[in-house]
This record gives structure tokens, sequence and C-alpha cells, in this order.
């Protein structure tokens, strides 16, 4: 029986979107044993996930830490992996795979970045071009099974992630007395950098509740209440939004996500949730985030998207780099405006209702 251990201690969406490969490599060693070692804030995407047999939970900031990256380093050197799999290939990570004894290392670089020396037995190269509805980020994902392992084009690869719920969470209920549509809307991104100006994420929300008969409901992380209740605060049209209706924790979200209709939210971890669970989803992407990695399953009718280099290619011609604009990307935000998505936005919503 093969143990094997996935790393990905990085952002909730990268957890989800790192789940195909335990399901995709159960299918190459249907008896082997499937570990995930993730940041304790990010769980609730892999709970209950049937092709995960353990979860590894450790703290971002701890981890940081040089003690207690020897200590995760040394549980995993005691656990006798025999396959690690690292997508996200940054210090504590490679680290861990170096000293895991594991005989298989396999980690995901980008192109024309010198190969880590040791760190890994294998190593596979960021795909340059998207070729799969799935976005590069999930094909990169199954290319860590398909360019290492010899299955001779017999496996069927499952490229959708998905979340599991329990009995329990589908029976979850709304404290609604109306059967209007509902709309999730994910007011703030996971950084300030992937956030929209406040006035303009208040525009938006007058919009839909000036023109559709929808309850709205905002999504926003614990430590956003401050931020959450500014843009509260700018709307002029409150009467479809549902402020008490809001859950704090990741699986909590699920739940909720799970009887709304669809999800409007600036790009980040409540998309991919989203399109696990099925519901349609209408994407704002920040200034500097690759549309080709991260924006999967885009069909133009129940998942889309709008960034400002298709808006305005020419801001972007001679401009810095993603890694700068990243940095402060305010002037670039503030291009996109409520007159650019609007449009946008009505069709995607018109092909819903």
């Amino acid at each position: 029986m093969q143990r094997i251990l996935v790393i990905q201690n990085k952002r909730i969406g990268d957890v989800l979107i790192a789940s195909v490969i335990a399901e995709n490599i159960k299918k190459v060693f249907p008896e082997s044993k499937i570990d995930y070692l993730v940041y304790d804030y990010t769980i609730g995407v892999i709970e209950n996930n049937p092709f995960i047999d353990h979860i590894i939970s450790v703290n971002a900031n701890e981890l940081k830490e040089f003690k207690n990256l020897l200590l995760t380093t040394k549980k995993v050197r005691d656990d006798n992996y025999d396959i690690i799999f690292d997508p996200y290939a940054k210090f504590q990570s490679k680290f861990i795979c170096l000293f895991s004894k594991a005989k298989k290392r396999i980690g995901l670089v980008r192109p024309n970045k010198k190969l880590p020396f040791r760190f890994y037995t294998d190593v596979v190269i960021k795909t340059q071009n998207k070729t799969h509805i799935a976005g590069k980020s999930i094909q990169d994902r199954i290319k860590m099974i398909q360019g290492i392992f010899d299955i001779n084009n017999t496996i069927d690869f499952d490229y959708v992630p998905k979340i599991h719920l329990s009995r329990e969470e589908k029976q979850y209920l709304l404290p609604l007395t109306n059967t209007k549509p509902i709309l999730m809307f994910g007011i703030l991104g996971s950084t300030p950098q992937k956030s929209m100006p406040f006035e303009y994420v208040a525009k938006l929300i007058d919009h839909l509740s000036t023109n559709y008969d929808v309850n709205i409901l905002f999504n926003y992380a614990p430590y956003q209440q401050k931020e959450a209740k500014e843009i509260y605060e700018l709307c002029q049209h409150k009467e479809a939004i549902l402020i008490d209706i809001y859950e704090e924790s990741i699986r909590g979200f699920i739940k909720l996500m799970g009887k709304c209709d669809l999800l409007i939210s600036n790009e980040g971890g409540s998309v991919h949730i989203a399109k696990a669970l099925e519901k349609p989803t209408f994407t704002i992407f920040s200034p500097y985030v690759s549309k080709e990695d991260w924006a999967s399953f885009e069909d133009g009718i129940l998942h889309t998207s709008i960034h400002l280099k298709e808006e305005k290619p020419d801001i972007y011609a001679n401009t810095l780099s993603d890694k700068e604009i990243e940095k402060d990307p305010r002037y670039m935000y503030h291009q996109l405006t409520p007159d650019l998505i609007i449009p946008k936005l009505d069709l995607f919503l018109k092909k819903q209702f």
C-alpha cells in the first residue's frame, strides 16, 4: 500500500483545487492511503472528502517559526511516506520534502525557473497555455500525476474539485420567509489587493437591489467585519440586503452557499467553493491575477468573469509587471468601473433567471 502526502500550505481555493490530486491518484493506486498537510483555517473545504484519509493541520504563523517547521518535518519523516506531492513549492514545503525520506517527491515549478536541487525526485513544469476548460491551475495538479506515473492513458481523470456535504449539512435551513432568489455577493477579496474599491461594490449592490427582486447576502471573512459594515453603509438601497445572515466558519459558509442560487464575487476561495457546489458564478478578477490560471470551467453561461486586461488591454501595454501591480493595485482597480461590469453582470443574470 502506497502512503501518499499532499502538502498544500496555502489559501482556501488552492487547497480545494489540490483535492483533485487525491481523487485522481486513487485511480492510479486504489489501495493507497492519502494525507493532506494544510493550514488549519482551510480544512473546511476538504472535510468529509472520501479520497482523503487524514488531514494534518498546521498553523500558518507557527509554521513560520523554524522550530515548528522542524517538528512538522520530523512528523512527516516518521510517517514514512512513499510519495509526496508539493504543488506550492515554497520554502516550507520544499524543506519538508527534502528531509521526508519519501522515495518520490514531486514538485510543481514555474517555466524557466532554475530547477530545485535535491528537494524533489521529479519536477513538473507549470502549463504555459490553457488547453482545458478547468484552467491552468487545475491542469497542473492533474499534470503532476499524468506527467510522472506510467498510466498509458488508461485513467479517466476528473478535473472538477468537489465538496462533500454530510446529510445534516444538506438539511441546513435559512431563516427566510420569502422565496426570492438568493444572491451571495463576495464583497471583499481574501486580501486588500484582491478587493474592489468599496464605492464600486456598493454601486453594484445598488444596481442589483434596484433591478432584481432578490435577496442579497454578504460574504466576507470574520476579520473583515469593519470593512463589510463600511460597504453596507455606502449602499443606497439596503432593502434587499440580509446583513444578519452570515456564517463565520468555512464549513458554515459552504452550507450557506449551498442554499444560494448563485455567487457574484471578487476572485478567490469562495468562487471555487461555489463551483464545487455546482452554483453559477460571476467573478471579478483582480488586475494582477492571471485569468488563464484561475478562471475554471467558464462557459459564458453558468460561469463567467470580467478582467480589466480584457476590457482595457491598452492599460497593460507599457505598465508594471503583475507582481508590481499587486503591491498597489488601486489605480488599476479604479479603471474597472461599475459601468464596465454591469452590462456583463446583467447578461449573466439574464441567463440564470
